[in-house]
């Protein structure tokens, strides 16, 4: 199944009834009353963390793309343990999704292993 079935269903048709225009003013202004974003990032080396470890104690969320590691490289159990110590340090939470993945929370953010 693709990824547009998951969106819009296996089969069938679907016509502009089907669909809810949202106002993007509306989608501005709740983003300028957040206090959290949510950051993509890319690992490619060390100095790549810098920003990651600052979005993190800023109190952002950060999804970070380790594809350029394999996970038995030294260079990425490295960062991978100093991500997690700023996850402790914040009382946030670090997981790994897969082998290509850091998901990294902030204060009190906790990240669920169960899947929905």
């Amino acid at each position: 199944m693709g990824i547009m079935s998951k969106i819009l269903g296996a089969g069938g048709s679907h016509s502009t009834e089907d669909y809810v225009e949202l106002d993007i003013d509306d989608a501005e202004a709740a983003v300028t009353e957040s206090n959290m974003s949510v950051h993509i990032a890319e690992i490619s080396d060390q100095s790549d963390v810098i920003p990651i470890k600052d979005a993190v104690y800023d109190g952002d969320f950060v999804i970070a793309d380790i594809t350029r590691h394999s996970t038995s490289d030294r260079t990425i159990e490295h960062i991978v343990d100093e991500l997690r110590q700023v996850a402790r340090e914040v009382d946030g939470d670090i997981v790994q999704k897969g082998d290509d993945q850091l998901v990294l929370t902030p204060t009190g953010v906790r990240i669920s292993r169960e899947k929905l």
